[in-house]
């Protein structure tokens, strides 16, 4: 064999041998990732704790800013009602109290054309009893669907 040869194939192991890394290392690198796991293990552990706490406390504050304006908008619309149902009721009893007057109104014209009819009633009577018409042609007259001036010419014959 050539010991130029041998030289180079041993001069190559070095090489590789060189290259690679030390069973100390190798050790002290899996220590490294065996402490730093356990330390992502302890902080992924507190995050699933944490994490709950933050979501519900975000969730209510996004709530709050989102349902403060909300329930001022209903209380707002609520104020409104009540006044239009305030308007409404004060409404309904002005047009009650207007039914009443109307209908006291409509009694005392039916009162006084009643009473007026009794007036002319009356005088009628007297009017016969003065000038000694026969009452059966006159009480005919009366009772008819006649106009007030008919009834006035027949009173006067």
């Amino acid at each position: 064999m050539d010991t130029l040869a041998l030289e180079r194939a041993k001069q190559r192991i070095a090489e590789a041998a060189a290259g690679r890394p030390e069973p100390a290392a190798i050790e002290a690198a899996l220590e490294r990732s065996r402490a730093q796991i356990e330390t992502l293990a302890v902080t992924a552990a507190e995050l699933e704790v944490s994490i709950p706490e933050h979501v519900s406390a975000a969730v209510r504050d996004g709530v709050r800013a989102e349902v403060l304006p909300v329930a001022r908008h209903i209380a707002e619309i609520r104020g409104l009602l009540n006044q239009s149902i305030r308007r409404l009721e004060r409404l309904e009893g002005d047009l009650l109290a207007e039914r009443h007057a109307r209908v006291d109104d409509l009694a005392l014209l039916v009162d006084l054309v009643s009473s007026g009819w009794h007036g002319v009633d009356a005088r009628l009577e007297r009017l016969e009893n003065a000038s000694g018409v026969d009452e059966s042609v006159v009480e005919p007259l009366a009772h008819a669907d006649v106009p007030e001036r008919e009834l006035e010419h027949a009173a006067a014959a």
